[in-house]
């Protein structure tokens, strides 16, 4: 069912609408494509049955005006004209319901397709990316595919069929003239639509740009809660989210003003078509040449045309703006993937013994300018503990968004089970690494589902068990909903060595053969810490594990601990082995033992 939506560079709208017409026959959903079939069965029905009608009408309306119309009632006229009245709203009634299904699928499916693009989209583009701008473009996007499927597959359709037969009745029954000046009317008002539509479509635009703003500017205030309280800045948020609405409401006037104005033009072209058409109908009947039925049937038909020509002016507006809606929506989906799985790519075991890690002569930026990594090399044998320290920006977290795939390295390799990472799927090298981060960010969810997470479909035992592991469990029972308790936005109802305990036991549930452990104590007390550090050790048992730190008393144990400062290894070896050779990291350690001493003397006093 998944389509592919490919367009060229190009925005054109057309290029847009064409990109969703695979949806309207979608591949291996026979059900779906018999819907479709019926819907277009009823749709030419219900044009069918309203083109009828008012030949029942003019006919009633002669017997009626006749000199015995007394004794003669048309019964069956008014019965025939009643019953295709009603056989009209049930064809279009089918043709809707039935067609409801292939509308809401295609809004699902390329809903689902821009999300997970989302998501396989690189690091680059998510640190850069606006989060309230990219959920009001998929709700505007999905809504405009709706809008365009429904209103151009059984609007616009069936508008022009019944134009086609409108003027092919007056044609027959009438004469050319008749047939010429309905064309004529429904062309200038067509033009006129296209026109004026095509040129206030930028206040839309507008619209869309500084409704992304403001929507931008209050998701963004209201996740920085604490720090607009901590500057006082209410006033000054409010008067930046204020700016941006009246931004809004500038364009949403210029829009409305300008619907108007296009309203009245549709209105004022109709309305002298339909008046030439009368004036010629009426000269028919003074000359004795149409009779008053006939009279009535021209108006009927050029009422009924405008009922459905002025709908088609809200379609083509609609439909202008919903393609321009969609416009973020589908270049978005265009955005090409900068790390993409290679063909042929390995599958790694997620489940099996410790991997081995290694780094080969790696360079890396994350700018061309700028390097960052210089020629890194270092191996982690399987089953062993290798600490990266070093001071901020020395490059340290930006060897784990490597290992992971975040980005690709300039040159050299990383390689994993013995393997450069190039040549493994994503999918497969993400599910063997666990992490723990520095800045732990939980779902709105509860306390099961964020530990759950690490390995969807895991039973409550053994979410319950991994827990236990972290040394969270005895804590969430003591909570009053216990692991039903809700964390709050981003869990900032927990503390942070909770949130932590959480983190260890999501990637202890995970069982990952390779652990990064990245920063993943920084942000805590010395005592929290401690605490902390027990249930990491129990983590990394048995694994393979990568270690980046800042304070070095969590990496005493470590096989290997490797000193990076400005992207290149400058010292190696275990704990004792550096602190003998009074190189770089004995200077750190005696730095941090010296801050402790002082901040434990501080704490005394």
């Amino acid at each position: 069912m998944a389509h592919s939506v490919k367009l060229a560079k190009s925005d054109h709208s057309w290029a847009l609408a064409k990109a969703l017409l695979p949806y309207l026959w979608p591949k291996g959903e026979p059900r779906l494509r018999a819907q479709f079939v019926f819907a277009a069965v009823c749709l030419v029905a219900a044009k069918v049955a309203t083109v009828i009608v008012p030949i029942y009408y003019a006919r009633a309306v002669n017997v009626l005006s006749a000199r015995n119309a007394v004794l003669l009632v048309p019964v069956a006229l008014i019965i025939a004209y009643a019953g295709l009245r009603i056989l009209s709203a049930l064809f279009e009634a089918l043709r809707d319901a039935l067609f409801a299904a292939t509308q809401q699928r295609a809004a699902r499916v390329v809903g689902r397709e821009t999300f997970e693009h989302l998501h396989a989209l690189s690091l680059r583009f998510h640190l850069d990316r606006q989060t309230g701008s990219l959920s009001r473009l998929i709700l505007r996007g999905t809504t405009g595919i709706q809008t365009v499927l429904r209103l151009a597959t059984f609007n616009v359709l069936p508008t022009l069929l019944q134009l086609l037969l409108t003027v092919g009745i007056l044609w027959h029954l009438f004469n050319w003239r008749y047939a010429l000046v309905t064309l004529l009317a429904v062309a200038g008002y067509m033009a006129f639509t296209f026109a004026f539509t095509a040129w206030r479509l930028k206040f839309r635009r507008r619209m869309n740009e500084t409704d992304n703003t403001a929507q931008t500017h209050a998701i963004d205030s209201l996740l920085n809660y604490e720090t607009v309280k901590y500057f006082g800045n209410e006033a000054h948020e409010s008067r930046r989210f204020d700016g941006s609405l009246a931004a809004y409401e500038h364009a949403a006037v210029r829009s409305q003003v300008t619907l108007n104005m296009l309203n009245l033009g549709q209105a004022t072209i109709i309305a002298v078509g339909l008046g030439v058409i009368m004036l010629m109908a009426a000269r028919g009947v003074a000359a004795g040449k149409l009779d008053v039925g006939q009279f009535v049937l021209v108006n009927t038909y050029l009422i009924q045309l405008y009922q459905p020509l002025n709908f088609l002016g809200f379609v083509y507006r609609e439909f202008k703006q919903a393609l321009v809606d969609m416009e973020q929506m589908f270049a978005l989906l265009r955005r090409p993937q900068e790390i993409e799985d290679r063909p042929g790519a390995r599958v790694l075991a997620a489940q099996g013994a410790p991997l081995a890690l290694e780094f080969a002569d790696v360079h890396f930026g994350y700018d061309a300018a700028r390097e960052i990594l210089h020629g890194v090399s270092f191996r982690v044998a399987p089953g062993r503990k290798v600490a990266l320290v070093g001071p901020t920006g020395s490059g340290k977290s930006t060897i784990s968004r490597l290992l992971f795939r975040f980005y690709d390295v300039t040159s050299g390799a990383v390689r994993v089970d013995g393997s450069d990472v190039r040549e493994l799927t994503q999918a497969s090298l993400r599910a063997a690494i666990g992490v723990v981060p520095q800045d732990t960010v939980l779902f709105n969810d509860s306390i099961r589902y964020n530990i759950g997470y690490g390995r969807p479909g895991a039973s409550d035992a053994e979410i319950e068990q991994a827990a236990r592991l972290a040394q969270i469990h005895d804590f969430v029972v003591r909570l009053p909903e216990g692991y039903a308790t809700r964390v709050g936005e981003r869990g900032l109802k927990l503390s942070g060595g909770e949130k932590q305990r959480v983190a260890i036991a999501r990637t202890i549930l995970k069982n990952p053969r390779l652990l990064i452990l990245d920063e993943a104590t920084s942000a805590l007390d010395s005592a929290t810490e401690q605490e902390i550090g027990i249930a990491l050790r129990l983590a990394a048992r048995d694994r393979t594990t990568l270690v980046i730190a800042h304070r070095l008393s969590t990496v005493t144990d470590a096989d290997e601990i490797l000193v990076l400062r400005e992207g290149v290894i400058v010292e190696r070896g275990t704990h004792a082995m550096l602190l003998a050779h009074g190189g770089v990291y004995a200077e750190m350690w005696a730095a941090q033992s010296e801050a402790a001493a002082h901040g434990a003397d501080l704490h005394m006093a």
